[in-house]
């Protein structure tokens, strides 16, 4: 059996699958959106603000994105920012292709394959 026939192996199945959930929700697609064309960190109420859904649901989406690395949060005092991981973020594509049996794009080779 060729390699193109072989499934993904379980590690890297698993963290990708956890990339593919945390994305599988269309406010925490638009906080990575927004967060991503910021140009910097935004805290909670500027990110509730954006996508017009609650508090307590943006922090909730935000711990999501936390947990599987797509975000970041920049304690200052009582203050926290959050802003994309653009390590994680950029190798995102390269998960997609890998999952697709495809060649990862060179730029994301380039970026270190040791998480793609």
């Amino acid at each position: 059996m060729n390699d193109q026939a072989r499934p993904l192996e379980r590690g890297p199945a698993t963290q990708y699958a956890s990339w593919f959930r945390a994305l599988a929700d269309p406010t925490r697609v638009q906080i990575v959106s927004l967060l991503a064309r910021s140009g910097g960190p935004l805290t909670v109420g500027a990110i509730t603000d954006a996508v017009d859904v609650g508090q307590s649901t943006v922090s909730a989406h935000l711990k999501v994105l936390a947990d599987v690395g797509f975000v970041l949060a920049d304690r200052r005092g009582t203050s926290v920012r959050y802003r994309v991981n653009d390590r994680c973020v950029d190798r995102f594509p390269t998960a997609a292709d890998v999952v697709m049996g495809r060649p990862a794009p060179a730029a994301c080779r380039a970026a270190g394959k040791e998480s793609a």
